[in-house]
């Protein structure tokens, strides 16, 4: 088993009016959680209404060194959104850099969010809710296939995750990410964080920013079933506004979960991606967008490293 929770320093986030960011928030992390993928009809052709973001990297002297692509880790079968600058820099890249390489490693994913999930003798998880969200609750635990029993040995953040996939709109075998890695057999692939370590992010929230990321994720199934695929539109049309809106609010407008959940793990894969860049490696990086946009996104601080960063279209 694993430790008790562990505790970091951070304010409680409150209540919001744009609750779909959750799902965002938690896309990456629920995309390969224990039933992960099983098939999936991935898309078989560009569309070409569809534009989400992928950028060329250069350098002071005008030279392309890489390419950065923002990326959805969870859609609908058949989703289309291959387009020719993105299937250019898939071609032209000599390296592939993501949030996890080995994505098709569900058995290991599968027992390493076992054992960051469990603690024995929690409260039920009823109880780490406001009574106002308890019915709620209450119906996403029932179409989740979890009991309230079950949960006095899983810890809030892993529930919250698990509550999401109910939730999501489509599939994580049809996640981009995924995509792209199987494009980049043969060539190679990198990654700029690991399962154990993208979960351990969540694992070492304090209990009330768990509680409020749960709350965010209960909350929030009236507004996303009204609109479920409000998030998807708008990654498809690579609408940057609405991409840092939504990495900007809800939960992330606390300035605890959003430098805990976005900002730190960013300047974090700087590093590694300036060494790449500087080595002629071209890296194609392939990261969730809401790592890409907004002010501590990935492209303002290429951009700072001296990087002429340009989007594509």
């Amino acid at each position: 088993m694993i430790q008790g929770i562990a505790e970091r320093k951070g304010t409680r986030s409150a209540p919001t009016r744009l609750r779909v960011f959750a799902l965002a928030l938690v896309a990456a992390a629920q995309a390969f959680l224990l039933a992960a993928c099983s098939g999936g009809d991935q898309e078989t052709g560009p569309d070409a209404s569809a534009t989400p973001l992928i950028y060329e990297i250069a350098g002071p002297d005008g030279a392309v060194r890489g390419w950065l692509f923002g990326t959805i880790h969870v859609l609908p079968d058949g989703t289309r959104w291959r387009t020719p600058a993105i299937e250019r820099a898939i071609e032209e890249a000599g390296m592939l850099m993501v949030e996890i390489a080995d994505l098709e490693d569900r058995a290991g994913i599968a027992e390493t969010f076992g054992e960051l999930a469990a603690t024995p003798d929690l409260p039920p998880l009823s109880q780490r809710i406001v009574p106002g969200l308890r019915s709620e609750l209450s119906t996403l635990m029932d179409e989740a296939g979890i009991s309230e029993r079950d949960t006095t040995r899983i810890e809030t953040w892993a529930a919250a995750l698990m509550l999401a996939r109910v939730q999501a709109d489509g599939s994580a075998a049809n996640g981009v990410d995924r995509a792209v890695i199987a494009d980049f057999a043969g060539r190679d692939v990198r990654e700029l964080e690991g399962a154990r370590a993208q979960l351990a992010i969540f694992d070492r929230l304090t209990e009330a920013d768990q509680r409020d990321l749960l709350r965010e994720v209960v909350a929030g199934t009236a507004e996303i079933g009204a609109d479920p695929a409000a998030l998807r539109r708008a990654w498809l049309a690579g609408d940057e506004a609405a991409l840092v809106e939504a990495a900007t609010s809800g939960i992330l407008a606390d300035p605890g979960l959003r430098e805990a959940l976005l900002a730190e793990r960013n300047r974090a894969w700087l590093g590694p991606v300036v060494t790449e860049l500087e080595s002629g490696a071209r890296p194609l990086v392939a990261v969730g967008a809401a790592h890409v946009v907004g002010p501590e996104g990935l492209v303002g601080l290429i951009e700072a490293e001296g990087y002429r960063v340009r989007r594509l279209r």
